[in-house]
């Protein structure tokens, strides 16, 4: 692998198509059906510029498997070395998502607690939306004060599956 370059591949999901992108590091970079490769190279010019950018035909951390089994249900915590790109507070942001467990949900104001920015709820909010793994990351599991559904980048249907799957495999 070129240490300076960005690989992708198309993956297979009950929900259609997703691109993964990865680095010699580990994922970067998972987009959800119906975002393309015009999206991954605004994306890659934002945090690889000048970086070529490689179709490949599987990807190497076994994410299609990973990913089969998730929706299974039989899956409930991904194994995958991960380079994320983003501000430190992003960062926190997404180490605590990693600390979701499987078939939980937690709030946007509870997730900023959790990083010792109690009063950073938008910000904390900010960071989930930009996170760049969705479900590997699983920021599905952050709801609303009230409890109910908000933004998703692969819309509120999407996240409201990914939530029943679980809830439906938390026990098995």
């Amino acid at each position: 692998m070129n240490p300076h370059a960005l690989y992708f591949a198309e993956l297979r999901t009950p929900h259609g198509p997703m691109l993964a992108a990865w680095t010699e590091r580990g994922l970067c970079r998972l987009l959800p059906p119906g975002h393309g490769i015009d999206e991954l190279h605004a994306w890659a010019d934002q945090y690889f510029p000048g970086a070529p950018i490689v179709a490949c035909d599987t990807e190497p951390f076994d994410l299609q498997e990973q990913l089969g089994a998730y929706f299974e249900g039989t899956l409930k915590s991904f194994d995958l070395p991960l380079d994320l790109h983003g501000t430190p507070f992003q960062q926190a942001v997404w180490k605590e998502l990693l600390e979701l467990p499987f078939g939980a949900s937690t709030t946007y104001m509870d997730i900023a607690r959790r990083i010792d920015h109690p009063k950073a709820i938008r910000a904390a909010g900010t960071a989930i939306g930009r996170n760049p793994v969705s479900i590997v990351v699983p920021c599905h599991r952050v709801l609303g004060a009230s409890g109910g559904l908000s933004g998703y980048a692969g819309g509120l249907e999407r996240k409201r599956f990914l939530l029943a799957l679980e809830r439906f495999n938390q026990d098995t």
